[in-house]
């Protein structure tokens, strides 16, 4: 009964402040303290007795009322903070508090008049110790630094050390958070008791922290990528002293969590597991607070700093088999359905693996020092493969192709990729023996035949990690080698390659790959080289293009007629891999995702060539054989390039191909080294076939496996390796994504209308 009664008396206190029309005086405790004194208000009844059109409605109408309320809630906080809280009561007053900031501050981020309220000082705020020696502090500083003392408040969010009665004085003033950092890892040594309710503390407190820093989601987009989030810039700062403790606590519990727990199955239905929902908050609190500072002038963000200055190995591996353990969750198989409990955050732990490699070169090196990147590169794979036909999923496309990017950029990638695969991941690929390479060749042919449209901008991506691993792959399978043969195929046809600017780059990247593997790899690629024998037409149809304009009409009446981007004829679909599930469609009205267009693969990355020490030389930005456009041709077609990349990949095309067009890059086509190879192998297959009756292509793979080529191709050319480097353009679609998803979480979540 008594439940009911707090919920009626909170929901009058409601009414009353949006009907007011006259302000209620900040003196007047007793009408402010019905928001906050009840002990038996939970998150829930916040987010329901609250509905948004009253909160709209007081915005409009008693601004003054809102603004009162916001003001003594803060109050609350830091008066909280200060004492340290040491009574049940105080507790629930501050967590009362810190549920009503987390319900009404959407809707000051969302007028674009009451952005500034928080970074106002309030007039006569002073005596609520809201203030600083200097004067008063704005409201949201005075937050800010509430919500990181709280944080680390003994009895309440961490485990107390004390002993003996309990200091009436400040005690967090003399208390060093360092000494409670929530979870053993990086940089701490005790794991402390756990302990729910210090779980659920922590998580109400960093979800109001995350309604802080989404001000971003709110701002219009701005050109000027260096505008940073004014939340996060003065969390970050040196203002707050909690800010390694903090940044350690959320990084030591994302990465020691385990969801499986003692591995009983079904014990995540059984028993509620709060720290789920901690590891949660604090995957996303960290992948928005490390953001650059772009250049800016500003403090220094103390959250980049202290992740780029990781160092120590044991540091390292604890982060990277944490994060390894989390990805491959999802993924798990029993044979029991459900037994195990499957995480959702899975997009959160790829942009902070992300961030972790792209501030921290040492850990990126970590990484690719063994085959613990596998462990990382097969669920990235798994995710790819199963969003590929989801529209609403293309964010997570293109972050799993930009961790593989930014690490196929570095040699040890492509080495590791040659361990065998032999891992049984449910996925709807075809059934192969092979290695880490293959996998990653099938799950790309799988995407780029059967994806969605929307995904073409990222064809030159995952073309070009293959070409930069491809100097290094030492046994291609069968299945890898036909796919590769049948994407250079589909796309050398004639339609394709006319149909718009860029699209001959792909066959660019192909052959460029397949040179790698037969100069650098020829012994033990006897399958690649067999298949390239088998669809050795392609090759010489692509070295007698046509360019004349009747052909050209032809291939364009010839679009005309294809919707489908690639053929999927003639590409051997085997069997799939068992317990899996074809890629699942887009769920109605979540086709148009807003995210930004990403940059053209040419601003995404740099060329570095591979010295004969093993060592990368940047090369300067020139024409060079691969940017395969005559100076005219760049001129006409670089804005429809762009064009076309803001706009849908099905959209009608101003531009239309000419035979001078063909001409400037059909002559620039890498096709030396493969028609040297055929002119040489072609003629002693034939000679095998016939005069030992072959049909078994068993008996050729024997004769190709035996071969050299050793002074018969052309010179070898250097390794071209296209190293990803960040640019305004990324990072901006990084913040645009990261925000989409934590919106997306939060609002999937229980009472969170």
């Amino acid at each position: 009964m008594g439940s009911s009664d707090s919920k009626l008396n909170f929901r009058k206190a409601v009414i009353q402040l949006t009907t007011k029309t006259q302000p209620v005086e900040a003196t007047e405790d007793a009408f402010w303290d019905q928001f906050w004194a009840d002990t038996t208000i939970t998150v829930q009844d916040v987010f329901a007795l609250v509905p948004a059109a009253e909160i709209r409605a007081v915005r409009e109408e008693s601004p003054s009322n809102l603004a009162t309320l916001c003001y003594k809630a803060v109050e609350k906080l830091v008066q909280g903070a200060e004492s340290g809280c040491p009574t049940d009561r105080e507790k629930q007053v501050i967590l009362n508090c810190t549920r009503i900031l987390t319900r009404i501050l959407p809707y000051i981020f969302e007028d674009q008049d009451w952005r500034g309220f928080f970074w106002s000082t309030v007039p006569g705020a002073g005596h609520a110790g809201l203030d600083d020696d200097d004067g008063a502090r704005p409201l949201a500083e005075s937050l800010l630094l509430a919500i990181a003392d709280l944080l680390f408040c003994p009895d309440f969010t961490v485990h107390s050390h004390r002993r003996g009665p309990v200091s009436t004085e400040c005690p967090h003033i003399s208390l060093d958070s360092c000494e409670y950092i929530w979870e053993a890892g990086v940089g701490f040594a005790q794991s402390p008791p756990l302990n729910y309710i210090h779980d659920l503390n922590r998580a109400e407190l960093l979800r109001l922290l995350l309604t802080c820093f989404s001000e971003a989601m709110y701002l219009p987009p701005s050109p000027d990528n260096s505008v940073l989030n004014p939340w996060v810039t003065f969390f970050c700062s040196t203002e707050n002293r909690h800010a390694l403790p903090l940044f350690t606590s959320l990084l030591n519990v994302v990465c020691a969590y385990d969801p499986v727990g003692y591995g009983i199955p079904y014990n995540h239905l059984l028993f509620a597991d709060y720290r789920e929902q901690l590891v949660e908050q604090a995957v996303q609190i960290l992948i928005v607070t490390l953001e650059h500072d772009g250049g800016n002038a500003g403090p220094e963000n103390l959250f980049v700093n202290y992740l780029s200055r990781i160092h120590r190995e044991e540091d390292f591996d604890f982060v990277l088999k944490g994060l390894a353990r989390l990805l491959t969750n999802p993924l798990a198989q029993t044979y029991l359905p459900h037994s195990t409990k499957k995480i959702q955050f899975h997009q959160e732990l790829l942009v902070l693996f992300w961030k972790l490699c792209d501030f921290n070169k040492k850990f990126l090196f970590f990484v690719l020092k063994s085959s613990d990147v596998l462990d990382v590169l097969v669920p990235i794979l798994y995710y790819l493969n199963d969003a590929r036909a989801d529209q609403s999923r293309v964010g997570l496309m293109h972050i799993g192709v930009f961790i593989l990017l930014l690490l196929s950029g570095e040699r040890n990638f492509g080495v590791r990729l040659n361990k065998p695969y032999s891992l049984h991941v449910p996925m709807d690929i075809p059934v192969f023996t092979g290695t880490h390479a293959d996998l990653l060749i099938v799950v790309f042919h799988k995407i780029i035949t059967t994806g969605h449209q929307r995904l073409q901008p990222l064809f030159d991506c995952l073309l070009t990690i293959i070409v930069n691993v491809s100097p290094y792959l030492k046994s291609l399978s069968m299945v890898a080698a036909n796919k590769l043969l049948h994407l250079l195929e589909a796309f050398s046809t004639t339609w394709f390659l006319f149909s718009t600017v860029q699209n001959h780059h792909l066959v660019f990247f192909l052959l460029e790959a397949f040179n790698n593997i037969i100069q650098y790899q020829f012994d033990g690629n006897c399958n690649l080289v067999y298949a390239i024998i088998r669809k050795r037409n392609v090759f010489h149809q692509l070295a007698n293009l046509p360019s004349d304009p009747a052909t050209i009409q032809k291939a364009l009446q010839r679009k005309k007629k294809s919707p489908d981007v690639i053929s999927r004829t003639s590409s051997q679909e085997t069997v799939s891999m068992e317990g899996s599930h074809p890629a699942v469609p887009a769920e109605p009205g979540t086709l148009k995702a807003s995210l930004v267009a990403i940059p053209g693969i040419d601003k995404l990355t740099e060329k570095s060539q591979v010295s004969e020490d093993g060592t990368m030389v940047s090369i300067p930005k020139v024409d060079s054989p691969q940017t395969v456009h005559s100076n005219q041709s760049v001129a006409a077609g670089s804005t429809e390039m762009e064009r076309r990349r803001l706009s849908s990949a099905s959209s009608t095309s101003l531009w239309t191909p000419t035979p001078e067009w063909i001409l400037s890059w059909k002559c620039k086509l890498p096709l030396q080294t493969i028609m040297r190879l055929l002119q040489v192998l072609v003629p002693q297959v034939e000679k095998i076939c016939i005069d030992k009756g072959l049909t078994d292509e068993s008996e050729i793979l024997k004769f190709l496996q035996h071969g050299t080529l050793v002074g018969l191709l052309p010179v070898p050319h250097p390794i071209l390796i296209r190293k990803y480097q960040a640019n305004a353009g990324t990072a901006m679609w990084f913040r645009t994504y990261m925000w989409g998803v934590v919106y997306l979480r939060i609002l999937s979540k229980p009472g969170n209308a």
